[in-house]
């Protein structure tokens, strides 16, 4: 599972991504909105590679080459594009770091993976055809890892729907990150969120 989550106040995101690692997550997607994001996650990267050993930290919302090089500077361990841009491959996979394109057909899928995609992004997933597109995307490539995001929750018949049709891992903003933990400082509720959905992914995969 991959939170997502982006505030332009670095102190509220640091505790986020902490709750989150506190949690059991070792993957984290900052989410690159507002002006002046990249200085935020400036901040972000240097708290987590000093203060959360293991953990990945990522930037998605990244749509162009330009923004990508700039967070690879910024230390990022992957990029997630809600779409596929050519150009975005170059700069990560000059840089072996990991980018995962958001994709809505097969076309795009064959396409991203001729790139060097090793994750394919869903999106948004519910729109594009749930859990029975990604069924229906392994029939034939059953080597393609995908990872949808948009409409992804943390209940277990949603969570079992899209891991019982193949998705490798899934993205997970609002569903998981409620503002009421968050903006009331509840932060150990949201760790015990997060680890709740980890043990329940965990527990539908051996079932699967």
């Amino acid at each position: 599972m991959v939170p997502l989550y982006y505030s332009p106040d670095v102190e509220k995101c640091k505790k986020v991504v902490k709750a989150c690692y506190d949690g059991g997550a070792r993957s984290f997607e900052f989410t690159n909105r507002g002006d002046f994001a990249h200085e935020v996650f400036g901040e972000l990267s240097k708290y987590v590679k000093a203060e959360l050993p293991g953990l990945a930290l990522g930037v998605g919302s990244v749509i162009d080459a330009g923004t990508a090089s700039l967070y690879i500077q910024l230390g990022a361990d992957f990029i997630v594009s809600p779409l596929l841009n050519p150009e975005l491959a170059k700069v990560c996979n000059r840089r072996k770091v990991l980018w995962s394109p958001g994709c809505g057909s097969v076309s795009e899928i064959n396409q991203a993976e001729e790139l060097g995609c090793e994750l394919i992004k869903i999106f948004p997933a519910s729109q594009v055809g749930g859990p029975a597109f990604v069924s229906a995307v392994k029939g034939p490539c059953p080597w393609t890892d995908i990872m949808p995001s948009g409409g992804v929750t943390p209940e277990y018949d949603n969570l079992k729907a899209w891991f019982k049709a193949g998705a490798t891992c899934v993205g997970m903003g609002g569903q998981l990150m409620k503002s009421e933990y968050i903006n009331e400082g509840r932060f150990d509720e949201l760790a015990e969120k997060v680890n709740e959905t980890l043990s329940l992914i965990k527990k539908i995969r051996s079932e699967i």
